[in-house]
């Protein structure tokens, strides 16, 4: 299936590229979701005439996007956990903590754009976390997980 990229897709192509696609991919996920458009001779000339103002959203989506990484990065967040004696988490800390510590701190994160590719964190200490705000822009937030001892001794 060969289809018009609306806007760009990372590994597979930039705004206006006409790319072919496994045909599940181009009416399961790229069609429904507004991304690309069947490679026909009308989208074509339809494309032509939204090219400026998709180009112009594009620029807008990545110049808002460069404006959230200057905000993210070098900030600092802090989860208090319950941990054991040698550092090791009772549980987890995922994306969804992650988020909510951010929101916490004032910093605007969705889940959805946390990159946490070595899987949630189980140890006690301090990680760069990825966020992905755009196809093209990245922040690192330093994420420090702490034990939370005060819990634990009321807890006890």
């Amino acid at each position: 299936m060969e289809v018009i990229l609306l806007e760009k897709i990372k590994k597979l192509g930039d705004l206006g590229e006409s790319v072919k696609v496994k045909a599940g991919f181009g009416r399961n996920y790229l069609l429904p979701q507004g991304k690309a458009l069947p490679a026909t001779e009308a989208n074509r000339k339809v494309f032509e005439t939204r090219k400026a103002d998709l180009l112009k959203k594009a620029n807008d989506s990545l110049s808002a996007a460069n404006m959230r990484a200057g905000k993210i990065n070098g900030q600092t967040v802090t989860i208090k956990v319950l941990a054991a004696e040698e550092g090791k988490l009772y549980g987890s800390v995922g994306p969804a903590e992650v988020v909510d510590a951010a929101a916490a701190q004032g910093i605007d994160i969705k889940k959805s754009e946390i990159d946490m590719t070595s899987g949630p964190i189980r140890q006690v200490g301090s990680y760069s976390i990825s966020v992905r705000l755009h196809t093209e822009v990245e922040a690192v937030l330093t994420v420090v997980v702490a034990d939370n001892k005060s819990q634990a001794a009321s807890a006890a």
